[in-house]
């Protein structure tokens, strides 16, 4: 008689994975952002589409991951912040479009399926998607034995927002004396994060419970703060029309992500001297004895978004922002010149 060999044998647990699904399902029910049409668990998600409000409609997309921060919570043994990272980074990305959000979907990926961690994850994922009213219509939990170290996974997320065409936000009304605004970031968001790590773990042999003196707070406090969401903080603006340009600082830093919404010969002049660049940065930055170039492509420097307007649109935009208690700082201005990005102090 043959020997049977087994789905579980080979490392895959079909129970632990449905233990996943019916906690991820609980979740939904709560907090009622499941999809209007049956709910998770079909071989797609759907959204209803309503757009009366709207002449011209344009769905506007993205999808990201959260990188190497995953890294810190493995170590750190936290794993309800990662999700809210990576909702917010993903609805960051296309309000820089001024596109709002409306479905989010979700994709984790382990070697040894853990419905503990798998729910710490979802519950982060819709503590973000309901500040920010965004239906979480469907996801993929995926076992690959194998495939990742253990107690590690990967996570990923797809979003789709809505935006009217002629409201849309992509930088060709930025021209020569516009204002450059930023809003601050809550700390290094879902970027620079191997530096991070190789300088904190591998060349300082940091645990990651230690307190460092001049960060103010633990390792694993300072850099699993959750990555900034600005939908509320923009929404007027956006809403206004009063935006020529936002770039969110995410990988490139500064240098990577300003010049993507630059018209061709126009370039972004920025006051080193207009914000404080809070302590974790300069840490990392003294430690690796980075340069101003390579500092600001690997790091948002302490701000998370940038903003271009008009002298007369900023000074409503700012109105807006004292009335709210939002900080920010008016770093720079827009030049003739080639396209890139310029440090003055």
């Amino acid at each position: 008689m043959k020997h049977r060999i087994l789905y579980r044998d080979s490392g895959v647990d079909i129970d632990r994975a449905d233990e996943a699904k019916r906690r991820i399902k609980e979740l939904l029910k709560k907090s009622k952002l499941e999809s209007l049409f049956g709910g998770i668990g079909k071989f797609a998600g759907f959204f209803p589409l309503n757009l009366s409000q709207f002449k011209e409609p344009v769905l506007v997309s993205s999808v990201d991951g959260v990188g190497t921060k995953l890294k810190v919570a493995f170590m750190a043994g936290i794993h309800n912040t990662v999700g809210k990272d990576l909702v917010n980074h993903c609805i960051n990305d296309i309000l820089t479009h001024g596109a709002f959000p409306l479905f989010f979907m979700d994709y984790i990926s382990t070697g040894k399926m853990n419905p503990d961690v798998v729910e710490e994850i979802v519950k982060g994922i819709v503590e973000a998607c309901k500040e920010s009213g965004v239906y979480l219509i469907g996801g993929e939990t995926a076992e690959m034995p194998g495939f990742y170290e253990g107690g590690e996974y990967d996570l990923a997320g797809f979003i789709v927002g809505i935006a009217e065409k002629n409201k849309i936000i992509d930088g060709s009304r930025i021209e020569e004396g516009n204002i450059i605004f930023g809003l601050p970031s809550s700390g290094l968001h879902t970027n620079g994060y191997s530096l991070a790590r190789k300088i904190l773990f591998e060349k300082n042999k940091f645990d990651i419970n230690q307190e460092i003196k001049e960060l103010n707070g633990s390792i694993k406090e300072i850099l699993l703060k959750v990555h900034r969401n600005y939908l509320r903080v923009l929404r007027f603006s956006v809403e206004k029309n009063l935006l020529r340009g936002l770039s969110h600082i995410t990988g490139g830093g500064f240098i990577g992500n300003i010049p993507r919404i630059l018209p061709e010969e126009h370039y972004a002049e920025i006051n080193l001297n207009s914000w404080k660049i809070p302590p974790i940065f300069k840490y990392l930055i003294k430690e690796a004895n980075l340069n101003l170039e390579e500092s600001f492509r690997t790091f948002n420097m302490g701000i998370g978004m940038i903003g271009i307007s008009n002298e007369g649109e900023a000074e409503k935009i700012f109105s807006h922002f004292e009335s709210i208690n939002e900080k920010y700082f008016i770093i720079g201005k827009i030049k003739k010149g080639k396209k890139g990005v310029k440090f003055i102090e």
